[in-house]
């Protein structure tokens, strides 16, 4: 491994970026503000050189073998599907060195996937942040405001935890099993978040409307700034308020568009409410019953809104 520049602060790493993607190029600039030395970043798609261009001027672009052999920690920044793959193969080709820090950027896992570099001495890191990147430096401004989700093994933890710190997020200790879990309630949040107002900006665009983001905003951001603050008592609508004539006629009016992902989507997070309300108390048993048999389709259709009778039946 090559040594650090000297002129570095004590404690400062040599870190080599795996994956030029929006994560990795903006995660390696934030090191690089913390006065860690970027020697070098892979990348390949014309987007990805880019990025290394724009948000790591001077840093060489070079093979994952080599960033390796040159690096004290790697940080790995690609697709969930890519890694385990990626980890495999450099351990077949014996790039991983004893002692390495070998930091990985994904949700989905924790530091299992790091077995094979953690077999060749290296040692396992994961920390994910919790934010939507968009591969530019506004992101880096975007940092000191987030979370990143952290797994590692007990005696490394503080060394993940302080590298989120130098980057200005916060990390949370995510336990190793917990990483699937973890991911898909954030998944949850934001991918169907973007999906939700896709579709809604959708049927309003059919109904001629010319700007439906300006329409969505405030509704929306209003909407998720209370239920951030409040939980689910900042609920409104025609479910939390038992309106089932208001659902039948989304139902109906729904079915007669050509829009049937929105309108799937739609009758599943109604029923879902509708059952959390019912939980909470919000509504009384028949007024949960009126709003279900309003989002079940009729008997025979087989649509994604048919109800489910799940209470018990009389005894046989």
């Amino acid at each position: 491994m090559t040594p650090g520049d000297a002129s570095r602060r004590p404690g400062r790493l040599g870190v080599g970026v795996i994956g030029a993607g929006r994560v990795g190029a903006v995660l390696g600039a934030a090191l690089r503000a913390a006065g860690h030395a970027v020697i070098g970043v892979s990348a390949v798609s014309a987007a990805s050189l880019e990025r290394a261009e724009n948000l790591l001027p001077g840093v060489p672009v070079l093979e994952p073998p080599e960033i390796i052999e040159r690096a004290e920690l790697v940080l790995l920044a690609v697709p969930d599907d890519a890694l385990p793959g990626l980890v495999e193969g450099l351990a077949r080709l014996g790039s991983w060195q004893a002692g390495q820090l070998v930091v990985h950027t994904s949700g989905r896992y924790g530091i299992g996937v790091l077995g094979p570099a953690r077999a060749a001495g290296a040692i396992p890191l994961a920390i994910h942040p919790v934010m939507t990147f968009t591969g530019m430096s506004l992101d880096l401004g975007r940092l000191p405001d987030s979370m990143f989700g952290v797994t590692a093994p007990s005696a490394v933890l503080p060394i993940a935890q302080a590298l989120v710190v130098e980057m200005g997020a916060e990390p949370v200790v995510i336990e190793e099993g917990s990483r699937p879990l973890y991911h898909a309630a954030l998944a949850h949040a934001s991918n169907h978040l973007v999906t939700i107002a896709a579709q809604s900006a959708q049927l309003l665009a059919d109904l001629g409307v010319e700007h439906p983001d300006r329409m969505l905003g405030p509704l929306m951001k209003a909407s998720l700034e209370n239920a951030l603050a409040s939980g689910e008592g900042a609920l409104t609508g025609p479910v939390a308020r038992g309106d089932a004539g208001t659902v039948v006629a989304h139902r109906e009016a729904l079915g007669g568009h050509d829009a049937p992902d929105t309108r799937q989507a739609y009758l599943g997070m109604a029923r879902a409410t509708a059952e959390r309300a019912l939980g909470r108390g919000v509504l009384s048993p028949a007024q949960g019953e009126a709003i279900l048999a309003a989002l079940a389709d009729p008997p025979g259709t087989g649509g994604p809104g048919q109800a489910t009778d799940t209470r018990p039946g009389p005894p046989s």
